[in-house]
């Protein structure tokens, strides 16, 4: 069995530093060099998951092929590794706190008084090192949300105490993400905030080994020297991460500044093979030199968070880069849109994606949007509930259906083209309830998403509640409306599409989740296709 190695990312000073994306890229350059390497995420908040969060909270829920509601930089974690993801890989606080309640209530303590230590921090010790207790990894990197000091985070960094001084130090290492502000008035760069924050980490009884400082100016050896003498690193152990253009850059950077290498030494692991990033390069080529723009309207009712549907954006880099095509995305507000204002907003659009929600706000904007792409033959593509408003307004505009709906809009409507799925009829709590995680589809062998997948039966990951109304299925087809793919068990309507249409599908799966660097999703790398030669048109 491996010895597992395990390194911690903390971060301090403020959020939104960019943790995800730094475990991401020294994973992938670990993996390079041909280490089987993890990521996992420790979220401080109490909510069980984030599927009941509102987005505009938290941004978009990530689902894994095993059904996990989790947070979105486990998505940077798939798009950057290839690999998928687990249940394992994110933990809440709420979901600890649950299980060493449960087991209290079972009385597998003995009646002693249950304590955040040893507790709380025993339970989340055991959550860090699944992953590692598998076999399958050399590494896990485990991202612990929040910022160094918050009260939240308070029970994970104890918890990393308790590991560090378990395991070795040649077994676990702890990074440390940080900011080195750049005042203007002053013209230069300041290190007291990472100073600070190392100070506060230490007095949890936790020292970095590594610094990584992110910077918007190139930090000077006169930096990296004063940094290391204060916050007890060695100057190698200080590493610049600068403002990039984009996060896909990130692995290069930390490349350049070494970062993998300072890591395989702390854990005296061996630096035999040299990270090439060939594939990852040939992406970033494509990116960055594209011969073709088009604009693509993204439907949705979160739009001014874009992280909202950030699976969704990044599918289209991967995309777009493939085809060497630059995407813009047009972020369109569903409750922007009327049948008044429709042609204004829509007809410079080269593609329209209508994402997926919850709920009634913004709908008749996404039927509007449709509408206009269905009749203006625009390359369409409609996401769980975008399927599910094109079949309602193929249902109202073309078969004359006036009052055609979803029952999760209006219960009462006569022509409930959209219903609730029978086993979510019994459903009374709404965390981790929904149809989840990868499930079979089988496609037609004369539909145009056959084509697009080349095989017969594929399997796509969900977060539904309500499906396709099978009632209707006669008609809808008989109009020009095709299901083209279904679940083989259930009959679950999966895959709509306008065979009229040059280019007109909906699909009750999430594609966006299984998009990658290295491989891109093949409905959006056709979408792409199809909205080029739209715009060449």
């Amino acid at each position: 069995m491996k010895n597992t190695k395990y390194v911690f990312v903390t971060g301090g000073v403020t959020s939104s530093l960019g943790k995800g994306i730094i475990a991401a890229s020294l994973a992938k350059l670990l993996q390079e060099r041909g280490y089987s390497v993890t990521i996992q995420k420790l979220d401080p908040y109490i909510n069980i998951d984030p599927g009941t969060l509102n987005p505009y909270e938290h941004g978009e829920c990530y689902v894994t092929e095993d059904g996990a509601e989790t947070d979105l930089d486990l998505g940077h974690y798939e798009r950057f590794l290839n690999i998928p993801t687990s249940q394992a890989n994110n933990v809440t606080t709420g979901k600890i706190y649950q299980s060493v309640i449960n087991k209290e209530r079972k009385g597998e303590f003995l009646g002693k008084t249950v304590q955040v230590v040893p507790h709380i921090t025993d339970e989340i010790k055991e959550r860090i090192q699944i992953l590692g207790n598998t076999g399958d990894f050399d590494i896990v990197i485990t991202e612990i949300g929040g910022t160094v000091g918050d009260i939240e985070s308070l029970p994970y960094v104890e918890s990393v105490r308790q590991l560090l001084w378990e395991l070795g130090h040649e077994n676990a290492i702890v990074i440390h993400l940080t900011l080195i502000p750049y005042l203007a008035a002053a013209g230069e760069l300041k290190t007291k905030p990472t100073q600070h924050s190392v100070k506060m980490l230490m007095q949890s009884g936790v020292s970095p080994d590594i610094l990584v400082c992110r910077t918007e100016h190139k930090i000077s050896d006169s930096i990296k020297n004063k940094l290391a003498l204060f916050c007890n690193v060695k100057k190698e152990d200080v590493i610049e991460s600068i403002d990039a253009e984009t996060i896909y850059d990130v692995p290069n950077l930390m490349l350049e500044e070494g970062l993998d290498i300072v890591v395989l030494k702390k854990l005296q692991l061996p630096q035999d093979k040299q990270p090439k990033l060939k594939e990852w390069n040939n992406f970033l080529k494509g990116f960055k030199n594209p011969k073709y723009t088009i604009e693509i309207g993204l439907v949705g009712k979160y739009v001014e968070l874009h992280d909202a549907y950030k699976s969704i954006s990044e599918s289209f880099i991967h995309a777009g880069a493939h085809n060497k095509v630059k995407v813009i995305i047009n972020w369109i507000h569903s409750e922007d849109l009327t049948s008044a204002n429709a042609t204004r907003k829509l007809k410079n659009l080269n593609g329209i994606l209508v994402a997926p929600g919850f709920g009634e706000r913004g709908i008749e904007g996404k039927i509007e949007a449709i509408k206009y792409a269905r009749e203006n033959n625009i390359p369409f593509l409609g996401i769980c509930l975008g399927m599910q408003m094109a079949v309602i307004e193929f249902s109202r505009n073309v078969l004359g259906l006036k009052d055609a709906n979803s029952i999760e809009m209006n219960e009462k409507t006569s022509n409930p083209v959209i219903n609730l799925m029978e086993e979510q009829k019994s459903v009374v709590n709404f965390g981790g309830t929904m149809r989840l995680g990868a499930w079979d589809c089988k496609l037609s062998k004369n539909s145009k998403v056959f084509n697009i997948y080349k095989k017969e039966l594929i399997s796509e990951r969900h977060r539904h509640r309500y499906e396709f109304n099978n009632d209707y299925l006669e008609q809808i087809e008989k109009a020009g409306m095709i299901a083209t793919g279904k679940n083989p068990e259930t009959g679950l309507v999966e895959v709509v599409e306008i065979t009229s249409h040059p280019w007109f599908i909906g699909v009750q799966y999430h594609p966006e989740y299984k998009s990658t660097v290295l491989n891109p999703h093949p409905l959006f790398l056709d979408f792409v296709k199809a909205s080029l030669e739209h715009s060449l048109n």
